[in-house]
Order: C-alpha cells, then sequence, then structure tokens
C-alpha cells in the first residue's frame, strides 16, 4: 500500500508534465498564429497591388473607350452616347461594389488557429470530465 508521502512525488510529477504540455500546445498554437498572420499581411498587401494595378488599367481602358465612342457618335448623338457611356459604367460599379460587399462578408480572419483552439479546448474537456 503506498502511503501519503509517495503519492505526493507522483502528483508532483503529473503537475509538471501537465504544465509542460500546456506550454508547449501554447507554444505551438502561438506559432501557427504568427504563421498565419504574416500569410494574411502578405496575401491583403498582394491583393492590394493587384487591386490598385487592375484600378489603374481598367480607368486607361475606359477613358479610352469613352473617347473612341464619343468620337464616333459625335455628328449622330453626343448627349446620348454619354448617357450611354454613364449608365454602363454606373452598373459596372454597382457589380463590383456587390462583390465587395460579399468577399468582406465572407472573409475569414485565421480560420486554422480558430479551429485548432477549438480542437484543444473540446480535447480539454473530454481529458477532464
Amino acid at each position: 500500500m503506498e502511503t501519503s508521502s509517495d503519492t505526493v512525488p507522483h502528483l508532483a510529477d503529473a503537475s509538471k508534465r501537465l504544465a509542460q504540455r500546456a506550454l508547449v500546445i501554447c507554444e505551438n498554437r502561438l506559432e501557427l498564429l504568427m504563421v498565419e498572420v504574416q500569410e494574411e499581411r502578405e496575401r491583403i498587401l498582394r491583393a492590394i497591388w493587384l487591386v490598385l494595378g487592375a484600378a489603374a488599367f481598367c480607368l486607361l481602358a475606359g477613358i479610352a473607350l469613352t473617347v473612341v465612342i464619343v468620337v464616333a457618335l459625335w455628328q449622330q448623338s453626343l448627349i446620348a452616347a454619354l448617357l450611354i457611356l454613364t449608365a454602363l459604367y454606373t452598373i459596372a460599379a454597382v457589380c463590383l461594389y456587390g462583390r465587395l460587399t460579399r468577399l468582406q462578408r465572407d472573409w475569414q480572419t485565421l480560420p486554422t488557429t480558430l479551429d485548432q483552439l477549438r480542437k484543444d479546448r473540446e480535447c480539454l474537456e473530454r481529458n477532464l470530465n
């Protein structure tokens, strides 16, 4: 039969191992978080540069197209051509704004880290109960 003095070292060892495992898990989760933050930052910067480039070239193409259409329809109906172009540009802007709001609504920040933390919590709850 074990005496109470024998169980104290076992309990202390078990507590130490539990604390070490908890620290290792926390360290792993922090490393995962840092990697995901870095990936998100790079993805956002790349998206910003791509959007700026696309916007600049679309603006240039739109200006060139507008000039071509206005010059081609100068004799027939200049006002009608400008009104039609304004309507087309407005429709394009509304469609792009709709896509932007959908993108923002569906955006998930750090999904892998959050998923891993949920799994850790479930595991702890199972082991502690």
